[in-house]
């Protein structure tokens, strides 16, 4: 999601703003009453089944799953493990983009979109080769956007509730359609979407798209969906605040009995940038108002309120009590299937808007998608994902599932009772990996970060850019943390011992933001969006990207040298990281950060990340090193391969130091005493492990912003 404010307001004032998604998320094990007002268990299931043709041609039983046969509560971590997935994402009304113009405000005519085809064959292939192995393409749903297309059913958006002039792909108008503006063709959208999907699996990539569960547009309207199924809000007690089954709150104050009021903009916000337009009033129609997405009750929301989207009702009640079946005690030790059994019993129970959901869903997986980006997951009851979750994976059991959730105290349960495969790793790993580079916090935070998640670790997504970050190659990246409001470039090399750990500290998926392997900047405003995130609401081009692409050859011909370098560097790491040809990392981890600082290094690393005065050292294994192992184990017929990564995050300082293996590693590695031949899987540095009377050492030297990682050669 991203929104007006930074961040970290995003991440903190928002969602607690209200006060309704911290209750909707409290009190997941208690059992509430339920609600007085029902639905008709006919109405329920003519929903529950209502997909078009090309679903209930693939929603056929599981051919893997027997008929009531309950699976292990992970039963799909082996499969997962085969390989770390490498998740690539497309904004994709940018990514196929060569016009260069990037006028602010521009129209789509004046700056240029790109289209579903323009993602062929040869840009696919280009994918593939770094290393990845699903693509995210973000803003597929049909959302609110100023354009024209009436000529084929699609009502006007009004400028007042959209966000710049291509709009949010998080205001969802119509979840059965695609984003016209993607289209050559746009009345033949979904097809030309079909076709998409179909020329990423022949490059044997999966395709992921977002769902997003806690808002639509304040125009939703679904012009294609199918025969059954009914439009959220369609069936609501508008005269009602809050009933079960209706699928968004109302705003019933008599004080606010007026309407829905756009929110006060300051003039660069305004919309299209105060431009002229026909339905630009700074009126839109709304009686009585709903609810805003992040839970505002105004009729008159905030301009940092997300005032171009409505809350989705979940069953949970104004003042955050749940009108919905609790889940038994243990079922955080339960798999999908028993999960997916538990809500097949209670399905005259649930709220409207879960089996809306639930249709969404199933309708592209039957498409042929292959999993779901949850946008702010968070902001919905866990129990809500354990139902929807097990639904995906009872049909689709290796289906994809990740979902943006910021609170580390709720991790567990989104992953063992919401059944999700993936979380963002952001509030800690990510969150020190930046303050790292800023010179803000030590290195050994990396080590106290991942023991916090040692139980939950592979499901932990890593990476250092999205769509809601600042750009690495933008100096606002880190000028939160340093002082410095600059949005110019800078050298995007800074990030690369950052992109090393979190591509390979832990069996979790890594996620590479387009633009990012060739150093995108994002140094433009562009109307809505502004430099330092590439812009998600304007039409525009990306320029870095854009000469990677260089008209469609996606060879780099336009590139800098030093793009050329970096995408290269990118391709080696993340083509290792996957496992595929670096097995030691699917197995498993431990730090050497402990071993080898002394007791005045740990204290200077507790000073740091404290923000305390520490000077450091400029040689040896200090704050700003990070080491530690993957590894396979021993087996009768196999060694195992061991790999020791070790990274030097100082961009001016070379370090020179002797690395320890305690005496219990190299008795686990079964080593004898000896010399041990290092092979660099990724620089060219040049080492040896050295074994004497059971305990290792190996004498480094690492260039500033260098890494390793080393191959043990038996």
């Amino acid at each position: 999601m991203n929104f007006l404010l930074s961040n970290n307001s995003k991440r903190c004032a928002y969602r607690w703003q209200q006060g309704l998604s911290v209750l909707a998320l409290s009190s997941i094990s208690a059992f509430n009453a339920m609600a007085a007002q029902v639905i008709t268990t006919q109405t329920i299931t003519t929903q529950a089944t209502a997909l078009p043709a090309v679903a209930a041609k693939t929603m056929a039983a599981n051919p893997n799953v027997g008929e009531g046969e309950m699976l292990p509560a992970h039963h799909n971590d082996e499969q997962a493990n085969k390989f770390k997935p490498v998740v690539y994402q497309i904004f994709t009304r940018l990514y196929g983009n060569k016009n260069t113009t990037n006028k602010p405000w521009g129209t789509i005519s004046e700056n240029g979109v790109g289209k579903f085809n323009d993602i062929d064959d040869t840009a696919l292939k280009s994918i593939k080769d770094l290393g990845v192995t699903h693509v995210w393409y973000t803003g597929v749903p049909h959302h609110a956007l100023i354009g024209d297309y009436s000529a084929i059913g699609v009502s006007h958006d009004d400028p007042d509730v959209v966000k710049g002039r291509a709009g949010s792909p998080y205001a969802v108008k119509d979840y059965y359609n695609v984003n016209p503006d993607l289209a050559v063709d746009p009345a033949k959208r979904l097809q030309e979407f079909q076709a998409l999907i179909e020329r990423t699996h022949k490059q044997g990539l999966k395709v992921i798209i977002d769902i997003v569960p806690n808002h639509v547009a304040r125009n939703y309207h679904s012009i294609n969906k199918p025969e059954g199924v009914r439009d959220f809000g369609e069936d609501d007690n508008q005269t009602l605040e809050y009933a079960k089954h209706n699928n968004f709150y109302y705003v019933t104050d008599k004080k606010q009995s007026s309407g829905f009021q756009v929110p006060d903009l300051p003039d660069s916000l305004k919309p299209l940038g105060g431009e002229s337009h026909p339905l630009s009033d700074g009126q839109f129609k709304e009686i009585p108002a709903k609810w805003t997405g992040n839970g505002s009750r105004l009729a008159k929301p905030d301009m940092n309120d997300w005032y171009e989207t409505v809350k989705i009702n979940y069953g949970v009640r104004p003042d955050g009590s749940h009108d919905f079946p609790a889940l038994p005690p243990g079922y955080a030790n339960l798999g999908a299937e028993q999960h997916y059994e538990f809500w097949q019993q209670h399905s005259h129970e649930l709220p409207n808007s879960w089996i809306k959901f639930n249709q969404i869903a199933q309708y592209w997986l039957a498409m042929g998608v292959d999993g779901f980006r949850y946008d702010m997951a968070e902001m919905v009851p866990v129990e809500f994902w354990s139902y929807l979750n097990s639904h995906i994976k009872h049909s689709h059991p290796e289906a994809f599932i990740l979902a943006e959730v910021y609170n580390p105290a709720l991790y567990r349960d989104y992953i063992e009772l919401g059944k999700m495969d993936y979380l963002y790793d952001k509030v800690d790993l990510y969150d020190t990996l930046k303050a790292i580079m800023a010179g803000q916090k030590s290195t050994a935070q990396i080590a106290v970060d991942q023991a916090k998640v040692q139980d939950i670790d592979s499901h932990m997504l890593h990476f250092l850019e999205n769509h809601d970050e600042q750009r690495i190659a933008n100096a606002a990246f880190l000028g939160a943390l340093t002082g410095n409001s600059s949005t110019d470039a800078v050298d995007p090399r800074y990030a690369l011992p950052a992109m090393v750990v979190s591509a390979t500290l832990s069996t979790s998926p890594t996620l590479i933001y387009f633009g990012q392997e060739v150093g995108e900047a994002a140094t433009q405003n562009l109307g809505f969006g502004h430099a330092s995130r590439t812009s998600i609401f304007d039409y525009a081009g990306v320029p870095a990207h854009q000469r990677w692409m260089n008209q469609g050859k996606f060879d780099g011909g336009q590139s800098t040298a030093a793009e050329v370098a970096l995408h290269a560097y990118y391709q080696k790491l993340l083509n290792l990281s996957t496992g595929k040809n670096a097995p030691a990392l699917l197995g498993q981890y431990d730090s050497l950060d402990a071993a080898n600082r002394s007791t005045e290094s740990a204290a200077k690393a507790s000073n740091k990340a404290n923000n305390k005065t520490n000077n450091g050292s400029a040689t040896g294994y200090d704050d700003s090193t990070f080491a530690f192992i993957r590894f396979e184990a021993n087996t009768a017929d196999n060694k195992g391969q061991k790999l020791i990564i070790v990274s030097n995050f100082s961009q001016i300082q070379a370090k020179s130091f002797s690395l320890k293996l305690p005496q219990s590693l190299i008795a686990q590695w079964q080593l004898t005493d000896a010399t041990y031949p290092l092979k660099d899987l990724l620089e060219d540095h040049t080492a040896q492990l050295i074994i004497e009377q059971g305990k290792g050492q190996v004498q480094l030297q690492l260039a500033p912003l260098s890494s390793a990682i080393f191959e043990l050669v038996h």
